[in-house]
This record gives C-alpha cells, structure tokens and sequence, in this order.
C-alpha cells in the first residue's frame, strides 16, 4: 500500500464513531450513463479525484493507479486521461515514478486556453525528501503529451510536501496550491509539519505564503483552493482548529490567514476533506464527512462574516453518508455533490449517491449507486455542473473491470 494511502486511512480512522437516526431523502428519477469504465493495467484505475472539462464535452482527470505498469509493478503510478464526450478514453501521460513524479492524485486539473494541463503530484519529485519516494511535483502536460516538471518539493521547514490538492490559476499564469505536509508547524498530530499554501509563478519560483501551525489556525490542508476576484484564497484544513477537527479558512494577499470556521467535531461537523465553493454574496459552501447529528457528515453554509450553517445532516442510510467530496453550486445557491457510502445500504456498505441540496435544506437523492456496472464509492472529485443541469464526476470502485467509472446523470 503506498504511503498516500497509509496517510488517508489514518485521518479518515478519526472519530467514526456512528450513530444512525433515520431521515428519509426524497428520492427522483434520473439518469445515469457511464462514459468511460477504466479497465486497470495500462488503461488506469482508480479515477478518485473526478473531472474537469475543456468546454467542448471532453473530460479530463487523473487516476491513482495503473498506467505505466512498470512503475511499482503490477500497479502503475497513475495517469492523467481524457474521456471523449462519446466514450472514447485516451491516456494523456502515464507517470513512470522518480524524478518524473508518481500518484497525481490532486483535484481538480486545471486546463487553460493553449490546452496545457497542470496538476500535482503526490510523490515523486525530489527522491531524497520524506522517505525515499520523493516528497511531489507540480507539473505541466502540453498538448503533444509531453510532460515538464515546473516544481519538486523538497521538504523541511522552508517548503511543502506532499501535495494532495489540484491547482487554482490567476490571469497572470501563476499557480496557488496546498501541501498536506511540511512547512516545519509541527502540533504532533501532523509530522513533519502541517502543511503549507504556496504559489508558483511563471518562471517556475515557488513561495510558501502560509505555513499552518497545526493549532487554533488548522493543519493538514487536503482540499484545493479557490480564488476570488480580490485574489483571497479559500479552503479547508482536515485537523487544527479549536477542536482540532478541521477548518474553513480564508488567506488574504498580504498572507494573513484568518480561520472564518473551527469544527467543533459535534453537530457542526468534522473532517472537511472537501474544498469550498463560493456565491456572489460571499457565502461559502462545503462538506465535512464526519460529525452531524448523525456522525455521517454535513453540508455546510459557512457566511462572509462567519457564521457557520448546517444545511444537511446525513444519515448514512438512503440519503448517503460520508460526503468527502466538494460541492456544485447553481445559480439558486442548490448545492450537487456525492456521498461515499450510505445510498442502497447503510454505513460503509453503501455505494454512496448523488444528491442535490436547496437552500431551505431539503435534500434529494438524484441517483444511488449500486457498486456495480454504474460505479461505486464517488470519492474525493467534485461534481461538474453545466447550464443545462448535467452534472458529471468519477467513481473510484465500480464499473465493468471494477476499476471506476467516469459517469454523468441528467434529468
């Protein structure tokens, strides 16, 4: 098992300690199609972290395993893919390991106009930082296929490492990210460090703008971030914070963080290892896939001054549970996301489900999965939302092989 994997079960091992109170969803016919089901090996496996497009229908991601089959053999260390609006799948890069980088398991891509795409890493990189497996990248595909590492960790106290989060860009072509690790904070619960954001501009220069401490300002950020018009960076941290249960957070420009949220690990949640989505009025809206009423996770509404707002306490029967993935947002301020587990089973036995959730705090379940042909266990990706209200995604597990799916539901 690679050392991510270890690092993700030890956090989600937290504080899972459940109690079910039954709370119906209101359930809606829709439909589900799979585009693309990965077969492993050479082919991929493992699309945990969902999707982005390039506005012509295509699909774009990652897969934590497979692809260069030589790479920890018979595994594979990952690859970045595109799924055809009509199913046709390509392997974009397939990560060889080393100094190339290996398991980009970060979400989202980013995709800019020229259809380069960057993403991360999570090891890979350095090969002397952390233990060997080299500590992660930043990296760039080109149209061709050809692949430059624009950054490789080094660890320590002065930078980041292991990055788990996708990239936002700003007009200038500079790139902001989080690692899960590194940045020398050291609360004892996130060794070696806490975590960092960084920035990475054009000439390839990384500068760490804030390194967590692991305390009251929260530690180990998972989730991407989000920029608004001001150049304000939002996120969330999975441990710190009063509770040390994880925060919402927002980073200024001058690189004063301030935390808007500190989870309590009780009914307002706990663990947010999704990122945040943002309104026109400042709002920002997320998961956290523990805690509730229910121990199952949230949805939650968290205000520009603050406030925090449970908008859905999950069950973690028909209605899903363990939401550990970010949120869609419409112009009514609905928010579409999918739950891990919970949905044709109770608990962990559930395949999870895809649910829409309105502003009065009314959920529907728009489409449980079986585990089977259709997919299983939608992970960390957010949903793709378009104007026409097709919403689009990846499971991890699930599919004709078994190995996820690249799926969409509409009405």
């Amino acid at each position: 098992m690679k050392l991510g994997t270890k690092i993700l079960m030890a956090f989600f091992a937290i504080g899972l300690a459940v109690g079910l109170c039954p709370r119906p969803a209101h359930a809606q016919s829709i439909q589900e199609s799979v585009v693309y089901s990965f077969t492993g090996g050479t082919n991929g496996a493992y699309p945990d972290w969902g999707v982005v497009t390039d506005g012509k229908g295509n699909f774009y991601g990652t897969t934590g395993e497979g692809g260069d089959t030589n790479c920890e053999a018979p595994y594979g260390c990952g690859e970045v893919f595109k799924v055809t609006k009509t199913g046709a799948q390509s392997v974009l890069y397939a990560f060889p390991g080393g100094e190339d980088g290996q398991y980009p398991d970060g979400a989202p891509l980013v995709v800019d106009s020229a259809g380069n795409i960057y993403g991360t890493t999570y090891e890979g990189g350095n090969m002397s930082c952390g233990v060997g497996d080299g500590c992660g990248t930043v990296f760039k595909l080109d149209p061709s296929g050809h692949e430059t590492i624009l950054y490789s960790f080094a660890g320590g106290d002065s930078d980041g490492q292991y990055p788990l989060a996708g990239l936002v860009g700003d007009s200038a072509g500079n790139l902001y990210g989080t690692t899960i690790a590194g940045g020398g904070g050291n609360s004892g619960e996130c060794s070696p460090g806490c975590g960092v954001i960084f920035k990475l501009d054009t000439t390839g220069k990384e500068t760490v703008l804030y390194a967590f401490s692991g305390g009251a300002d929260g530690g180990s950020p998972f989730a991407a971030l989000i920029r608004d018009a001001q150049g304000n960076l939002y996120g969330t941290t999975l441990g710190g914070g009063g509770s040390e249960d994880g925060t919402v957070f927002k980073l200024d420009t001058s690189g004063n963080e301030s935390v808007l949220h500190s989870f309590t690990g009780g009914s307002d949640g706990a663990s947010p290892f999704s990122p945040v989505v943002r309104d026109a009025k400042g709002n920002l809206y997320g998961t956290t896939s523990v805690g509730g009423s229910a121990g199952m996770g949230t949805v939650f509404k968290v205000s520009a001054a603050g406030q925090e707002t449970v908008l859905y306490t999950f069950t973690g029967g028909t209605d899903g549970g363990y939401p550990l993935a970010g949120l869609a947002l419409d112009g009514k301020s609905n928010v579409y996301g999918t739950t891990e587990h919970g949905g044709n089973a109770s608990g962990f036995s559930g395949a999870g489900v895809v649910f829409r959730v309105e502003t009065t705090g009314n959920e529907t379940v728009l489409y449980t999965f079986t585990g089977g042909a259709d997919g299983g266990n939608p992970a960390y990706g957010s949903l793709l939302l378009d104007p026409k209200g097709l919403l689009g995604g990846t499971t991890s597990v699930g599919g004709d092989a078994g190995y996820g799916v690249v799926f969409k539901v509409t009405k």
